[in-house]
């Protein structure tokens, strides 16, 4: 074939234009499963593609679906395709107080429910859209783990960690109690880590969230009284707001520091890491501006050598976004997967949530996010019930 007829042949296709639609409306929806609320965003297409994302937050749902409220007027009527621009006006443009952790969440749950539109409209799985080849297994973390232990003993310990990697977990995570004198709880502590160690062996991996309850010097004490016993990371031992500490309790601890639930932009986490606070971070995909800005975070983390092992305590949505989030990232270490409330999303999803086995979970091929939504059976089953109002921490 000539060149003049090959351009004769191309000009006679018919023309493909493609297809456009525009945001019709934005809606939210409220659960309480337990004592934990759950906030979810939903945003409707002309073309009739609905995207869902989750704007949950510990104790303030209220505050965050006025935030989402609030983006309506600056979306209603967009294109809901070029995710990264709205991402930049909504961060950068429609005012210069945008940060915090309410305005992050309630922008996330929008990124999220923009990248689901983006791959139902697309028939492709989100994971593929962000470049993953396969949706290969990804490995988990059991996070809460023996929080309802009761008697609360070194031998009941060791006996439930024992079963639970039996049942194929390989890696667990406990809230560690607090109460009692600081040389009481050290002894305390690390009688725990010490019986966990040897009902779970050697292989058996050791996560430790701190919650921000120690000092710098009593951090730095037990950090090298576990040690013996291999913990994977310790978490946050001290308050989020002060990198430099957590710096400085890094550079003496034999284990390796993890943290950043809390923190809410890449520009946060760079402090973070620029104070070698952690060798693991812990961005949350619905408080840190969503899909997009935990993919920025997570190649920040890789250029400081860090590796991100996302922080999850929410619904569905959360859970699925993070690992879609996560299916390409190089630095990817681990999902935490809270299995307090997993049990109950099945049912709410028509089966669509991911199952775990043996410490692993594979995302599907359905597109978008894969999740299918039963708003029925949340009304009936997990009616909101108003703010969940949870007791000070204490210390």
């Amino acid at each position: 074939m000539h060149r003049r007829q090959f351009l004769t042949g191309l000009c006679a296709l018919p023309a493909v234009a493609a297809t456009r639609t525009k945001i019709s409306a934005i809606r939210t929806r409220k659960y309480t499963i337990g004592r934990r609320d759950y906030l979810f965003t939903e945003i409707e297409t002309e073309s009739g593609v609905t995207g869902v994302g989750e704007a949950s937050i510990s104790g303030r749902v209220e505050i965050v679906e006025q935030a989402v409220q609030w983006f309506k007027p600056y979306l209603i009527g967009k294109d809901p395709g070029g995710i990264e621009e709205h991402w930049n006006r909504a961060y950068y443009e429609l005012s210069r107080y945008r940060n915090g952790p309410v305005l992050m969440t309630a922008l996330a749950s929008v990124d999220i429910a923009l990248w689901d539109i983006a791959g139902k409209t697309l028939g492709e799985p989100v994971w593929r859209l962000l470049g993953a080849a396969e949706a290969k297994p990804q490995k988990l973390y059991y996070s809460h783990w023996s929080q309802t232990l009761e008697p609360r003993t070194p031998a009941a310990l060791k006996d439930l960690a024992a079963r639970t990697k039996a049942e194929g977990w390989q890696c667990v995570k406990w809230v560690l109690p607090k109460g009692g004198t600081e040389s009481e709880r050290l002894l305390r502590l690390t009688a725990e880590v010490e019986a966990v160690r040897a009902g779970g062996g050697p292989d058996f991996e050791i996560a430790l969230e701190m919650w921000e309850t120690f000092s710098a010097r009593s951090a730095i004490e037990f950090a090298k009284a576990v040690a013996p016993f291999r913990p994977i990371f310790i978490e946050e031992p001290t308050w989020r707001e002060m990198p430099q500490a957590l710096g400085d309790i890094a550079a003496k601890s034999p284990v390796p520091l993890a943290g950043g639930e809390g923190l809410v932009s890449r520009y946060e986490f760079k402090q973070l890491l620029d104070a070698k606070g952690a060798q693991i971070v812990q961005p949350d995909v619905i408080h840190c501006g969503g899909i997009s800005e935990i993919r920025k975070i997570a190649a920040l983390a890789d250029t400081y050598g860090a590796e991100i092992s996302p922080h999850m305590y929410y619904g569905p949505v959360a859970h699925v976004a993070s690992l879609h989030a996560m299916a390409g990232v190089r630095n990817f270490l681990m999902q935490e997967w809270d299995t307090g409330a997993v049990d109950d999303f099945a049912p709410l999803t028509n089966g669509t949530f991911p199952k775990q086995a043996k410490g692993y979970t594979t995302l599907s091929n359905r597109p978008g996010l894969g999740l299918d939504m039963n708003w029925p059976e949340w009304d009936k089953r997990h009616p909101y019930k108003g703010q969940s109002l949870r007791p000070p921490g204490g210390r």
